[in-house]
């Protein structure tokens, strides 16, 4: 992996830098920004912000109601104790078992989505540098079409330029 990044003190001087980057034709989903703390107040914090974490809970949580409503039913069906003019299938206790195993299926689905989004199934090591846990806001840009533009841009707002 070859990259191109920045570190910057505060964060407009980052913000500044990340409008250079735009400037010099790098679109958002190349940026990479981190930094120790939350900059809502910078424009930079909306980059990548968008996901779709709230669909694939849902779809998990309908996976394992379907699960769970599946379950109950053909255990019930499968295995029947007669009780004298009951219902085979009883739904009252079966909302118990579904209810949890709908709360495990979106529970995973979001914890998998979790891992995937933050990269931490990845081969190669993210753009990170330790100063960024000193207070540091980090800038930069993995595998730029044209370094030395993406160089020039980080430059024009006062940053320490460090390639890897």
């Amino acid at each position: 992996m070859s990259a191109v990044y920045a570190l910057y003190a505060n964060g407009g001087s980052a913000q500044r830098a990340v409008d250079a980057l735009r400037a010099a034709g790098v679109s958002d989903a190349a940026i990479t920004v981190i930094s120790a703390e939350p900059m809502e107040h910078f424009e930079f914090s909306e980059i990548d912000r968008r996901n779709r974490l709230w669909y694939v809970a849902s779809a998990g949580g309908a996976l394992g109601l379907a699960f769970g409503t599946w379950l109950t039913r053909m255990t019930e069906v499968a295995w029947p104790i007669p009780t004298g003019n009951m219902p085979i299938v009883a739904w009252w206790p079966n909302l118990i078992v579904m209810f949890e195993l709908t709360m495990l299926g979106a529970i995973l689905a979001t914890v998998g989505t979790m891992i995937v989004s933050g990269g931490l199934g990845r081969r190669a090591p993210a753009l990170y540098d330790p100063e960024v846990s000193y207070g540091k806001i980090l800038v930069g840009v993995e595998s730029p079409r044209d370094p030395s533009a993406v160089e020039r841009a980080l430059m024009s707002a006062d940053g320490e330029i460090k390639r890897t």
